[in-house]
């Protein structure tokens, strides 16, 4: 037994030690997206950042250079380096404080992008079309993977779990199919190393990747944060009415299935601020640790959940990009992404779309600068809305990088609206992207095209190809006012260019829709 001097001399020893570990200089760290296996960027300058002591004194050398920062009164630093050429040589990286040295290994220099969105993004490769072939050829040691663990949070984050992995068949099978197969064009055409960092959430809104500050500078947007904070404060409330309902939900379910009866209605569960749609919540937890990782650009899949407020996503949209390119302070790189696929049955008759409107609104987001859609129309399932066909997704996102990023001679755009003109009653539409000529995809005549007069009733129309106009008519509209393409969830459409790419859907009236007024 202790006696109680011996004890009051262990409780003095213990103490004595928190208290040095209290008092002890932290050791100099970094976030996880700088760690072995990455790639840095070439061609731009290359920030280095971490945490340390107030005032410590960093050192940094990479590439035969050695830089030097200062610990600001939060403990953080930060260094950059001079821009380097591409390599696939690999590398290390030393970082050195007072107390300890991290070294960085098997680094490369090549072209790094970001993948972010919602399901069709995350979704994996081993859920997609081929998967055993692609998984087995998947053997590209010079691409290499980081995967963002889904999480969120109610502030910026300094960090998120995820590490740097070389690309191999037993890496890759849950990582993104459409990242992947974008970063795997890259890799062949460029013959460059690439880096591919995944950050995505199946189900989510954009206003979830998009920074509180952004939002609440905007009344169209600041409405989304409002009603968060609404359902914040009022979570704890809700939450123990919730567990009472569950508790009855649960005897009474009990009670049906013993009498062999259907069990009632489960209770929805409140949202609060660990829920995936908390505004800003997944740009805090998922994208504020990886800036200002240098990079090329970002590739994007995301909408369907703003589809019910797609006029709402004509600002939310292009306000997040520029919300992204102002957090990274690296000018406005490039932002591609794609345009939501066809889906669900098909209509007999024309009708009103929510996800038309929301690829109108994407559409209109290619007036911000390095920016570019692929257009998936002709892919999409019916019954599915994840399309398992991504190697295509992730070629046609490849195919904007490498023209306008990458100077190659590719064809990235299927045919868009450029004019109307009526003459008598036809309507007559010209297209730029027509590369190669406008082209009838299959058999049969030319489809997806509906036409109105001023009854603003739109009718299924007669179109055919000339030179490079498609000429539209009906002889139910005596004089045409609008014409629509592939204007529905999933429309029947076969208007392509000689390159193979198909034609977005389009409008030429401004007439009202169903989500005008959705906030």
């Amino acid at each position: 037994m202790k006696t109680r001097s011996a004890v009051i001399r262990f409780s003095f020893i213990a103490l004595a030690v928190l208290l040095a570990a209290a008092t002890a200089p932290a050791a100099v760290s970094v976030p996880s997206i700088i760690g072995d296996h990455m790639v840095l960027q070439a061609g731009k300058p290359l920030p280095i950042w971490g945490k340390a002591e107030p005032g410590e004194n960093i050192t940094v050398a990479f590439g035969g250079t050695a830089v030097q920062a200062v610990a600001d009164a939060e403990g953080r630093w930060m260094v950059k380096f001079p821009a380097q050429a591409r390599s696939a040589k690999p590398v290390e990286m030393t970082i050195a404080g007072p107390d300890n040295i991290l070294t960085i290994r098997d680094i490369l220099v090549g072209e790094v992008w970001i993948g972010s969105g919602q399901s069709n993004m995350q979704w994996t490769i081993k859920d997609s079309n081929n998967a055993k072939v692609e998984i087995a050829a998947a053997n590209y040691p010079e691409i290499r993977l980081f995967y963002v663990e889904r999480t969120v949070a109610t502030s910026p984050q300094f960090t998120c779990k995820g590490e740097w992995k070389e690309c191999s068949p037993e890496t890759i099978p849950d990582f993104s199919a459409v990242l992947y197969y974008f970063g795997r064009e890259l890799r062949q055409k460029l013959g460059a190393p690439v880096g591919l960092i995944c950050t995505a959430w199946g189900g989510t809104p954009a206003e979830s990747w998009t920074s509180r500050g952004t939002l609440e500078s905007d009344p169209e947007l600041d409405v989304i944060v409002k009603r968060w904070d609404k359902l914040v404060a009022e979570y704890p409330e809700a939450k123990k009415k919730y567990d009472a309902e569950m508790e009855a939900w649960k005897k009474a379910a009990e009670q049906a299935k013993a009498a062999g009866q259907s069990e009632p209605k489960k209770p929805e569960a409140p949202r609060g601020a660990d829920h995936p749609w908390l505004a800003s919540g997944l740009y805090n937890a998922m994208i504020a640790p990886l800036v200002p990782f240098a990079i090329q650009g970002a590739v994007w899949y995301q909408g369907e959940s703003n589809a019910d407020r797609a006029y709402q996503y004509r600002t939310l949209f292009p306000a997040m990009i520029q919300d992204w390119r102002t957090a990274w302070n690296q000018g406005p790189f490039s932002f591609y992404f794609v345009q939501l696929a066809n889906y669900t049955e098909t209509k007999p008759d024309p009708v009103e779309s929510t996800w038309a409107e929301l690829r109108e609104a994407q559409t209109m987001t290619l007036k911000l600068e390095n920016t570019g859609m692929a257009v998936t129309i002709d892919i999409g399932e019916a019954k599915d809305i994840h399309p398992r066909n991504k190697q295509d997704v992730g070629k046609r996102l490849a195919f904007n990088a490498l023209a306008k990023d990458y100077d190659q001679k590719v064809v990235w755009s299927g045919p868009m609206f450029e004019s109307m003109s009526v003459k008598g009653r036809e309507a007559i539409i010209r297209f730029s992207h027509a590369d190669g000529g406008l082209k009838v995809k299959g058999k049969g005549p030319l489809m997806g095209f509906a036409v109105a007069g001023a009854d603003k009733k739109f009718v299924w129309a007669k179109a055919r190809i000339k030179g490079g106009t498609v000429i539209v008519s009906s002889p139910l509209v005596a004089t045409p006012i609008a014409v629509r393409y592939a204007w529905a969830h999933n429309p029947i459409c076969n208007l392509f260019n000689g390159a193979g790419l198909p034609a977005s859907p389009f409008r030429t009236d401004q007439w009202p829709g169903e989500t005008v007024d959705k906030k």
